[in-house]
């Protein structure tokens, strides 16, 4: 499709409007990511009315990097009536693009001429808050999907799912909050499923560290100590055969403006420093079967918005702690004592006190949407949400090389 520049809306947006944006993975049953959705919700809504909150909106679309935020994936974008009907161009022009229509626009006398415009134009459609046997049922053949709100009971879902496969259409299950609703989901033929699960920590379970494993978590001790000795870390390094081959994948695809490949570890140890080899380590430690960009890409999220918030490296390794940790199944203290880290890194982790603690509690409630989580914690939430989509933009680029190098294609 091709794309269109975004230009501002015709009615002038009120400055004084605040936004915060929400992102949440849409995944298979099989919990690949699909694609993302991104919400965006008026913190003070003009006084208007609907006309002036759909200008802030679509002043809301434009400012934001949906290509960035969704790393290549399909990005599932609420659609105000404007853009439905032509009168804004969209924000983002892509293969893929999906917009929700609200249910809403069905009452609309040319619904469908439009929405068959925009699929000739290559934008995917997902009726948004399906309920089947009314209006939305003439724009259920120009759609992708239907979105099916799980938060109406299981009732209303299994009778909306199962009008939905009588017609052949495709469900997203909207507002999966625990593995129960998730199995509910697969077994009733949802092809996709978005909610606050996907963003929740899974739960820690007893289990050993593996020899390689533990090689790591020493290395990460290295690292995170106040006096960093170079020689121990390169030591560790080059008695890891397959980190010192990913060391020096890191550091040849990161090293810009060098004539000649770097082939020392030393060398690659010094210019790499600290944080970058602390990234590369604790990665590591999630396993082949996770070395994916959209898992690495949560990892490092996490931990840059932590950082971001409290303006301490600290922040960012207790971040990091938190979402490897969570990636392992271990417990934190498991980590925690393996690395040897301060007791304020330890008291963010295991209590949520401490220095770091509110920091790390307000991004967690903020990857579960939980925005009455994150105030709870004294931060704004508009800060919150601020400071984690600049990290998820932050993060893609180092998460893409680290999937790179830790796969082994040496570049």
């Amino acid at each position: 499709m091709t794309s269109v520049p975004f230009e501002p809306p015709a009615r002038p947006c009120p400055t004084d409007t605040r936004v915060t944006v929400h992102r949440q993975p849409v995944v298979r049953p099989d919990r690949s990511v699909h694609g993302y959705a991104i919400d965006v919700v008026l913190q003070t809504p003009p006084d208007g009315g609907a006309e002036d909150a759909d200008a802030a909106l679509h002043a809301a679309y434009g400012r934001l990097d949906l290509a960035a935020l969704a790393g290549g994936a399909v990005v599932f974008l609420r659609a105000t009536a404007a853009m439905l009907v032509g009168d804004h161009p969209l924000p983002l022009a892509l293969d893929g693009l999906v917009l929700e229509v609200p249910a809403r626009f069905a009452d609309h006398p040319d619904a469908a001429r439009h929405l068959r415009q925009l699929r000739a134009g290559g934008v995917g459609l997902a009726l948004a808050d399906y309920v089947p046997g009314g209006q939305q049922d003439v724009l259920v053949p120009l759609a992708d999907f239907v979105k099916v709100d799980l938060a109406r009971g299981a009732g209303f879902a299994f009778r909306t799912m199962d009008a939905a496969r009588e017609v052949h259409i495709a469900v997203v299950a909207e507002h999966v909050n625990s593995e129960a609703a998730a199995s509910f989901c697969t077994i009733h033929g949802a092809e996709l499923l978005q909610g606050p699960l996907f963003h929740q920590d899974t739960s820690p379970i007893a289990r050993e560290f593996t020899a390689d494993q533990v090689q790591r978590v020493e290395l990460v001790a290295l690292l995170m100590a106040d006096n960093v000795d170079t020689r121990r870390v390169i030591q560790a390094i080059c008695a890891d055969p397959e980190l010192a081959m990913q060391v020096l994948c890191l550091i040849n695809s990161v090293a810009v403006g060098c004539s000649t490949r770097i082939d020392s570890i030393p060398l690659a140890v010094v210019w790499l420093g600290t944080q970058q080899l602390l990234s590369l380590a604790m990665v590591s430690l999630i396993g082949a079967r996770n070395y994916t960009v959209a898992r690495l890409w949560y990892v490092l999220a996490r931990a840059v918005a932590c950082r971001s918030l409290a303006d301490n490296d600290v922040a960012y390794t207790v971040g990091l702690l938190s979402a490897v940790a969570a990636q392992l199944q271990v417990p934190p203290a498991a980590l925690i004592a393996r690395t040897k880290v301060s007791p304020d890194v330890g008291d963010a982790l295991l209590t949520r006190s401490g220095p770091y603690g509110r920091v790390l509690a307000a991004v967690l409630a903020h990857e579960e949407n939980d925005v009455a989580g994150v105030i709870a914690t004294g931060l704004s939430a508009h800060a919150v949400a601020d400071a984690y989509l600049e990290a998820v933009a932050h993060a893609l680029g180092t998460a893409t090389t680290l999937a790179t190098c830790l796969r082994g294609r040496m570049s």
